[in-house]
């Protein structure tokens, strides 16, 4: 059984959904990104999606690029990234791991050595964050063959043909947006939620589980994602946020985002009061 699935499964079955920080590798630099990881796993991560640092990440807003950029200075290249993803999976070796990258990082030494690469590091997932479904055949089938799971972003406009193409070529989860537009902190008072009309024919569609990304932020926007039927969500700019603040600090930095990982998943861990279908209040610190 995939780590996903085992994942997702067990969730479901507690009522619960899955909660998934995501980190740029090597943010602010190797050795504390190494230490930040251990704290989200420690602090309730379900799964882990981490990036690849890359000079244009066009997907993503100013927070996360700063992370990148932070990165990148910090001196971790491609092969930098991978020995930490080594050394992540030594270190936890039964969480999943996800990447995001952008298709020059994939293109650098050729599709088939990128995911080659990936397989012997255990990563179990890659979104390849500017490349459409209508493009995504070659990096698919080579995930495929490497027993990856190949992630597709579903965005807020998706038509029915599209989705159900999105539904053929992706495995391990669905990435579902509620807004289009780069990552970044909603205001703390929304609750978008990808369009219910999407979710229904995704579920028709049997679709990989439902994670909903870009915009999530805080507790109550978790369980307004699980009350819209997702089955996780993913937080990234809040913490890339964290790190910022804290550059002058680990020790405190650290502690911080341990802290908002545990209410994160706190929040997502949640029970569904009995027989309603509903979430019940989240009990977090």
């Amino acid at each position: 059984m995939s780590r996903y699935r085992k994942l997702f499964e067990q969730r479901s079955r507690a009522g619960q959904i899955a909660y998934i920080p995501f980190v740029v590798l090597g943010d602010p630099d190797p050795e504390l990104s190494l230490a930040l990881i251990d704290m989200l796993v420690a602090s309730g991560a379900d799964a882990l999606e981490l990036g690849i640092p890359f000079s244009d990440p066009v997907a993503d807003g100013p927070v996360i690029q700063r992370a990148a950029g932070r990165a990148l200075l910090a001196g971790t290249s491609q092969d930098r990234a991978f020995d930490l993803l080594a050394e992540i999976r030594r270190r936890h070796p039964s969480i999943a791991l996800g990447l995001l990258v952008y298709a020059n990082l994939v293109y650098h030494r050729g599709v088939d050595a990128f995911y080659r690469r990936c397989a012997g590091v255990e990563v179990d997932s890659v979104l390849v964050a500017d490349v459409p479904v209508r493009e995504v055949g070659r990096f698919a089938s080579e995930a495929q063959r490497q027993k990856i799971a190949q992630i597709l972003i579903v965005p807020p406009d998706t038509g029915a043909e599209r989705l159900e193409e999105i539904v053929a070529a992706g495995s391990g989860y669905t990435y579902l947006l509620a807004r289009t537009g780069v990552t970044g902190i909603s205001s703390a008072k929304s609750t978008g939620v990808p369009d219910p009309g999407i979710v229904r024919h995704l579920r028709a569609c049997q679709a990989a589980p439902l994670v909903q990304g870009f915009g999530v932020s805080t507790p109550e926007q978790v369980l307004a994602a699980r009350d819209a039927g997702m089955d996780g969500v993913i937080t990234g700019s809040a913490i890339a946020e964290l790190i910022d603040r804290n550059l002058q600090q680990p020790e405190r930095l650290l502690h911080v985002v341990g802290e908002y990982v545990t209410m994160m998943a706190a929040a997502a861990h949640q029970d569904r009061m009995p027989g309603s279908g509903r979430v019940a209040k989240a009990a977090v610190p």
